[in-house]
């Protein structure tokens, strides 16, 4: 058994034996993440019902019981919620940092967001709005205003005194944000302030070169910043560089994780869904790949219709025909492996597609020596082990040269052209590529054969 399932046994014991004070304290002793896990495949596995579920909830501490309930999935939280009085939400709410009301609220209907804006403050509810108000996948979107801001006046000890006073509601506190009539001016880490002298002043430790974001960057950007500065949280400000807010790691590290899960499900021609695979319905999993399959079976009768204008070739050479799904094989794999490289430069801004004409360049030369490579090998496969002529041997060894370098020349350059007109690069992996050199090797297959076998 697994540790997730020593967690669920033991929880379901004390449970099952009302033991609830020794339940309290095991739960005190686990990470939020496990908690909730363990809650929520209970309750998935019939374990435990709606009840038991808000019971062990309840016995949780109240600190304890906010992290576990941000770390849950969000029909978990929801059932909770509809089990809630105004008062046990209203606790909940007050604990968990803003940025995570405001993930809740996006995932939950219409009636639950109703209902917490209720339980909140007005404050509160004013910062939720103006954060829900930010483009959807922009660092607005996704910041807290649960920050720790200092005057550039504030000596060491007035600093450590108001971190005193308001770090606790704030999402972190080893970064200070130095602000001047709310601009943005400076940062000074907790470390800095540790090691200096009491009457030091801020103005005098703080960094001014400062390394921050709008409000309006694209998440999946912010999230490329993380990975290159390796900070662990950036300030985020508004055209007057005013300081709304930061962005997290943790919150960084979810979008990549969304990101590259959109991007893979995108890649294997499947429509995006926020939701687990195990939570999604027939239906829903169904809708998310016919538009997909109906598109490409769609597209794929272009190789049909190549095929059979050169029906005759076929007839005259039929040993061609034991050649196509190598040649389509192996062209639709030489396209996907640019196209894959290419989409992950983008995605981590290696690449821009200022640089399209370097990729191309190293595309052609990669291609060639790839070609040439499986070529030869391939001419002397067709003529000592499938004893076919000579001239079939060639026709179909000159066919994956040029098979190899259209596949990718087409795998590099989509996916740049996609991202400059703002489509999503991985709209444009094995899918389109898959059908688009699958097309381009039957018509350089067989008007070389044509051509050399005189068909």
């Amino acid at each position: 058994m697994d540790e997730m399932g020593l967690i669920m046994q033991e929880i379901l014991e004390y449970l099952r034996s009302k033991r609830f004070i020794s339940l309290q304290n095991y739960l005190d002793t686990l990470n939020p993440a496990d908690i909730a896990e363990a809650m929520e495949e209970l309750l998935d596995d019939g374990d435990i019902g709606p009840e038991e579920l808000l019971l062990i909830f309840r016995i949780l501490p109240k600190e304890l019981a906010a992290d576990t309930f941000v770390e849950m999935e969000a029909e978990l939280q929801e059932s909770l919620i509809a089990a809630f009085s105004d008062a046990e939400l209203k606790e909940v709410l007050d604990d968990i940092f803003l940025d995570d009301t405001v993930d809740m609220i996006e995932e939950m209907p219409a009636n639950v967001v109703k209902r917490i804006l209720k339980n909140v403050d007005a404050a509160t509810r004013k910062n939720i709005n103006q954060i829900l108000n930010y483009p959807e996948d922009s660092a607005g979107s996704i910041m807290t205003i649960e920050f720790v801001d200092l005057k550039p006046d504030f000596t060491v000890k007035e600093s450590f005194d108001h971190i005193r006073k308001t770090g606790v509601d704030k999402e972190t506190i080893y970064i200070c944000y130095v602000v001047d009539h709310r601009k943005l001016i400076g940062l000074v880490t907790v470390k800095e302030l540790l090691l200096a002298q009491e009457t030091d002043k801020i103005v005098d430790l703080m960094e001014t070169n400062v390394i921050s974001i709008q409000t309006t960057d694209d998440q999946e950007e912010v999230a490329r910043m993380f990975y290159k500065y390796e900070f662990s949280a950036f300030p985020v400000v508004d055209a007057e560089n005013r300081l709304v807010g930061i962005v997290t790691f943790d919150d960084a590290l979810e979008v990549m994780q969304e990101e590259a899960t959109e991007d893979m499900e995108r890649m294997a021609a499947i429509l995006p869904s926020d939701r687990a695979y195990l939570k999604t319905g027939v239906l829903d999993t169904w809708k998310q790949r016919i538009p997909w399959l109906m598109l490409m079976m769609v597209s794929a009768t272009f190789t049909s219709i190549i095929i059979t204008h050169f029906e005759s070739a076929l007839a005259a050479q039929v040993v061609l025909t034991a050649f196509i799904p190598m040649l389509m094989g192996t062209g639709g794999n030489s396209g996907n492996q640019a196209c894959v490289t290419i989409i992950r430069g983008l995605s981590l801004g290696d690449i821009e597609f200022e640089d399209i004409v370097k990729v191309i360049w190293k595309e052609i030369r990669v291609a060639v020596l790839c070609g040439i490579t499986l070529s030869a090998v391939n001419f002397l496969k067709l003529i000592y082990f499938d004893r076919v002529s000579t001239e079939v041997a060639a026709v179909v060894s000159l066919t994956l040269v040029g098979t190899v370098l259209v596949a990718k020349l087409v795998g590099c350059s989509l996916p740049m052209l996609a991202s400059r007109t703002g489509v999503d690069p991985a709209v444009m992996a094995s899918p389109f590529i898959s059908t688009i050199v699958d097309a381009m090797s039957l018509l350089i297959y067989f008007h070389i054969a044509t051509t050399l076998l005189g068909l």
